[in-house]
């Protein structure tokens, strides 16, 4: 069952996602996938996803995003950037080995940003959802549906970060603007870790 994120009272900053499953198993592959439409009159949107990598000390240690997509090997990696939205499904992945995070990597944070300054109120299909791929089928385990964030062009979507060697999410869906995620890191340091 998906947390949808939609709902006000479910998008106060510090709601806690569990990446456990039965048994007590940990989550170890997932994926954040973000899926949008183009505009009516076909006028291509450009969102992106990105993933900000920060050690214990806030420092900011990597970024995958569409400047630096990493690869398949990577514990981290981006799927490629979609400047258009065309398509069904997920236009920008990035997929997670967390297994394989190095241990200097304490924090995980996500954001979507609008490359083209389109606003997410004229986006009403586009959303942003965290899916456990574990095992078995995709398990989606939250969804952001970004028309309701307003006249932003970005958003801080989640945070993981390690606990008591455990990874734990924490829902952040704080608005902001940016074109890239470059833009936001100082925020993100100054008010998400």
């Amino acid at each position: 069952m998906a947390l949808d994120l939609s709902k006000g009272q479910q998008l106060q900053q510090g709601h806690k996602i569990s990446l456990s499953k039965g048994g007590g198993q940990q989550i170890s592959k997932a994926f954040i996938g973000a899926g949008w439409d183009m505009l009516p009159g076909r006028q291509a949107v450009d969102l992106d996803l990105s993933a900000a990598m920060f050690d214990a000390n806030k420092a900011h240690v990597d970024t995958v995003w569409f400047g630096d997509k990493k690869n398949n090997r990577s514990p981290v990696y981006h799927s490629g950037d979609n400047l258009t939205g065309a398509g069904d499904g997920d236009d920008e992945v990035i997929k997670l080995d967390l297994s394989i995070v190095p241990a200097s990597v304490q924090s995980i944070v996500f954001t979507i940003t609008s490359y083209r300054g389109h606003t997410f109120d004229q986006l009403e299909s586009a959303f942003v959802r965290f899916v456990d791929q574990s095992s078995g089928p995709d398990d989606q385990k939250a969804v952001y549906k970004l028309a309701q964030f307003g006249r932003v062009t970005a958003l801080v979507v989640a945070r993981l970060y390690r606990h008591n060697g455990e990874w734990k999410m924490q829902a952040v869906g704080a608005q902001t603007n940016g074109r890239t995620v470059q833009d936001l890191i100082r925020e993100i340091q100054s008010s998400y870790l």
